[in-house]
């Protein structure tokens, strides 16, 4: 019996890594003889670095780079382990939320106007150093609104006043903005291809753009929401206005491009990346469908299954994987929220949570890899019982 163990991290608690673990050990009890195939698994999300990294033996680098405040912070970045076979390490994956993220600044202290996402192209600038010719970059937990300014800044790019000095952090720097000249930017971004795991459709402006939306979140009061979106649109015109990006349309407009503060616009237009969604990127990455084949039944889950689950959650990139090959499925989540049944109606086979009384939400998180082993040997046992 072959079965492949892919679930996502239960925040707060077990890496996805850990969850997997858990579960193989209560399959134990009930086959020892199987066959287990762990592939820990994320969706683009907070966990997607090591989560990859733990699937194709990788390595963490640290590095320290500056925060979103402009502060020296530690951060760091996957390289991963070749999936093929080969002794050669080529795909790195960066968290935005590392060096930019909202967790680098006091709530009280935080101000999209000024923060930077300058840190986040210091580890892309050190995986091109590195010869790294393949990026994949996760978006999402960041503190910044500037398009993705910082970042162009500590790749080379030159992000000049109508005076010619380079531009401040932040969206007060980039209101500044009256020229771009990319002739410096590092010389192998033209030869790496960068995916961006982005799960929202925004717009870079207007009522549902990245000031709108997230804005808030990130300190902005009412009255800032505004001027960063007057800052977004300036960026967006200037690089329209930039013979040298050659870029076919205004991709202000792209489903994505406010995504991160902006950062989904900022890496389509100056690094030519592409927007995908993030389940996907890590499924073909570490080849989730081939890994599956042969199997008698797949187990995935998350900490939480609810109706957003179904929004391209690590749980439904693995169970369309099992269906297409035609292999049950089965969920194992810390809890099950409103909407849970509907993941059922898509497929999946079961889903069984994992918490077996009440109790502090600190204990559930403490005790989450014993109420894994201890569910998922009844599963077993119930799958044994089937045989």
């Amino acid at each position: 019996m072959k079965i492949v163990i892919a679930p996502d991290s239960f925040k707060e608690s077990l890496s996805a890594l850990g969850v997997a673990n858990a579960v193989e050990e209560g399959f134990k009890h009930i086959f020892p003889n199987a066959e287990y195939c762990k592939v820990p698994m994320a969706d683009g999300g907070e966990g997607t670095v090591q989560a990859m990294v733990d699937a194709t033996g990788g390595k963490m680098e640290l590095l320290q780079v500056t925060g979103p405040d402009g502060q020296s912070v530690k951060a760091q970045y996957g390289i991963l382990g070749a999936t093929d076979g080969s002794s050669d390490s080529v795909t790195a994956v960066i968290e935005m939320a590392e060096a930019s993220g909202l967790h680098h600044i006091e709530r009280d202290c935080r101000n999209p106007m000024l923060t930077t996402s300058y840190g986040t192209g210091e580890l892309i600038r050190d995986a091109l150093d590195k010869g790294i010719n393949h990026i994949i970059l996760g978006l999402g937990g960041s503190a910044t609104n500037d398009g993705g300014a910082g970042m162009a800044q500590a790749l080379g790019f030159k992000l000049n006043t109508i005076q010619g000095t380079s531009i401040g952090y932040g969206a007060a720097g980039l209101s500044q903005l009256a020229h771009i000249d990319s002739s410096a930017a590092h010389p192998l971004i033209a030869n790496c291809k960068i995916e961006v795991a982005c799960d929202v459709d925004n717009p870079l402006c207007g009522p549902n753009g990245a000031s709108a939306v997230f804005g808030p979140q990130k300190g902005a009061s009412p009255e800032m929401v505004i001027e960063l979106d007057k800052t977004l649109n300036h960026f967006a015109n200037i690089i329209n206005s930039t013979a040298t990006l050659q870029l076919a349309d205004d991709m202000a407009s792209y489903p994505g491009a406010g995504a991160a503060g902006g950062m989904g616009y900022g890496v389509m237009t100056l690094l030519n990346a592409e927007l995908q969604p993030g389940v996907d990127i890590v499924i073909k990455t570490v080849k989730l469908a081939e890994l599956m084949q042969g199997a008698n039944i797949v187990i995935t889950g998350e900490g939480r299954m609810d109706s957003q689950t179904l929004s391209g959650k690590t749980p439904m990139g693995v169970m369309q994987q099992a269906i297409n090959q035609q292999i049950p499925v089965i969920g194992i989540a810390g809890c099950l929220g409103q909407g849970a049944e509907l993941i059922l109606e898509k497929g999946m086979t079961a889903i069984f949570p994992i918490i077996p009384a009440l109790a502090p939400l600190d204990n559930i998180l403490a005790d989450a890899h014993g109420n894994l082993v201890n569910t998922a040997q009844n599963i077993a046992a119930t799958l044994k019982l089937s045989l």
